[in-house]
């Protein structure tokens, strides 16, 4: 019998946002940017949904990404993982998801899965990447 593992849904997201983005074609560092920003803009949706984040808090923070994006034109791009639209920058180093103008760096990222999951990561990394080989590519990127 497997061992059961007991960690809250943030850091299983994230890394499943990093094994679709690696599957899509991304490297490791971009998809560590990518999987911490879909967990990210999924906890902001899911605090909306349950009244947390007030209606003209939300309407405030699309107005502010709105104009995020016509600054910077030409400098911002949009990539879809697990069928949500996640902001990117270019930048010497690769792509890099970005929140609210911030740069993600794929060493935080990959300092709090290590801390989240400790000695399981590589256990639960492989299981989660044996889960996505399961799917064709554009049916994996969606779930």
């Amino acid at each position: 019998m497997a061992n059961k593992i007991k960690i809250n849904r943030a850091p299983v997201l994230t890394l499943w946002g990093v094994i679709v983005a690696e599957r899509l074609g991304y490297n490791h560092d971009e998809a560590l940017t990518f999987g911490k920003a879909l967990a990210g803009l999924n906890a902001q949706s899911k605090g909306r949904s349950l009244g947390i984040y007030s209606p003209a808090e939300a309407e405030l923070e699309a107005e502010i990404s709105k104009k995020a994006k016509e600054r910077e034109v030409g400098k911002t791009l949009m990539v879809e993982v697990v069928s949500r639209m996640i902001p990117a920058v270019q930048t010497e180093q690769g792509l890099r998801a970005s929140i609210k103008d911030e740069e993600i760096k794929p060493e935080s990222v990959e300092r709090y899965l290590e801390k989240k999951f400790g000695a399981d990561l590589a256990d639960v990394q492989a299981a989660l990447e044996t889960l996505a080989q399961a799917y064709p590519i554009n049916e994996a990127a969606r779930l």
